[in-house]
């Protein structure tokens, strides 16, 4: 499955003993000698009678993470293609936390991807306190970001021209930096107007991918922070469009965007 490009194994693991450890993932991810993705998620039954499914998320190098919003559109779209439920909102319970998943008339797929935290222990970032804008010292250049979690790690750097932005070489140097205790993911936005963001994303585990749907929540929330834009944008990445919607502080991110199915298959692990 895709969303936006961004691409994902889906494998339900309830109606199927699954036993998983980092060399399969990596295996699985592998583009030349496994199936090939950015992202395993993992359907698993659910841990608390509030829930009605367990979201597990693994990047391509093998480690676990807590949160990804395009992998949850494609998750909801899963379970109902499966037959696994016939909800239209779908409650899930992640290592982050939960998340409410909706399908929408039009085949889009809303995610309340939950309240952002600020505060540096919760990113978490290696500061004494919150701010609205860091800088860091990168080879002798002083780079200011703005941080937050979306039940990850992220952070979100301003740039003129997006197609110019230094993701590549910039993007493994934040995303591994010290100050960063458990990596992060790493936003590079163009402001183009108050309702549209241009944005790519280096993410943590993965390099950069064709979309990232809590990269742009982060996005959009750290340029609101900044007043930049408007509470309901548009953000464009490689693969396509999100519209990303935010109050205010204390109040939840909306993200609603597609979830394309691209085929089904079997490997032997």
């Amino acid at each position: 499955m895709h969303g936006l490009g961004n691409d994902f194994v889906v494998i339900n693991a309830i109606d199927q003993t699954l036993s998983l450890d980092s060399e399969i993932i990596m295996r699985i991810a592998d583009r030349h000698r496994g199936i090939g993705c950015d992202q395993v998620l993992i359907v698993e039954a659910p841990r608390s009678e509030e829930f009605d499914f367990f979201y597990r998320i693994f990047n391509a190098d093998g480690s676990e993470v807590e949160q990804c919003g395009n992998g949850a559109r494609c998750f909801a779209r899963f379970v109902r293609d499966k037959a696994l439920t016939d909800q239209d909102t779908i409650r899930v319970e992640t290592i982050s936390g939960p998340m409410s998943l909706q399908i929408e008339a039009n085949d889009q797929i809303t995610v309340n991807m939950g309240v952002p935290r600020f505060e540096p222990d919760d990113i978490p970032l290696q500061r004494e306190q919150r701010q609205l804008s860091y800088n860091m010292d990168i080879d002798g250049e002083v780079i200011q970001f703005g941080a937050v979690s979306i039940g990850n790690p992220h952070a979100v750097i301003r740039v003129d021209d997006i197609d110019a932005a230094p993701v590549s070489t910039l993007g493994p140097l934040l995303e591994s930096h010290e100050d960063f205790p458990q990596r992060a993911n790493i936003g590079f936005i163009h402001v183009a107007n108050e309702n549209q963001l241009n944005l790519r994303v280096y993410e943590r585990g993965a390099g950069e991918t064709e979309a990232c749907g809590s990269g742009a929540c982060a996005a959009m929330i750290i340029a609101r922070q900044q007043g930049w834009v408007s509470d309901s944008v548009t953000v464009t990445l490689r693969g396509g469009t999100l519209r990303i919607s935010w109050k205010g502080e204390g109040e939840p991110v909306w993200m609603t965007g597609p979830a394309t199915h691209v085929f089904d298959g079997q490997i032997t692990l």
